[in-house]
């Protein structure tokens, strides 16, 4: 989560979708999308300036190489109030490095 939240913080979306697996299931804010182009798109749409913090929450080990995380993210933006979400991932470790392969974000109001 450390390369996603750096690549966010840079606005590097085709890093940030480098994080992600060939077919991961992202569902940010907006539609959802399955690959790293619609990642890459998302994530270009988003505000120059945007950056994230992350707190991990709980983790689950449910098979060996996958991980269940639950975060809790605070979106920060230059010009409005910052965006505090859950965030659910699945990781996958593929030849020895971690890569989100399902992103779930919810709304804290």
């Amino acid at each position: 989560m450390d390369r996603w939240k750096a690549a966010v913080d840079a606005h590097a979306p085709q890093e940030v979708a480098a994080c992600f697996t060939e077919d991961a299931i992202f569902q940010g804010l907006h539609p959802y999308s399955v690959g790293r182009a619609g990642v890459a798109e998302y994530y270009a749409s988003q505000p120059l300036g945007l950056t994230a913090e992350y707190e991990v929450l709980e983790t689950r080990e449910p098979a060996e190489d996958v991980l269940v995380g639950y975060l809790g993210v605070d979106f920060s933006f230059v010009d409005r109030p910052t965006i505090s979400v859950n965030l659910s991932v699945v990781l996958r470790r593929l030849d020895g490095e971690w890569f989100i392969s399902h992103y779930q974000v919810s709304k804290l109001d």
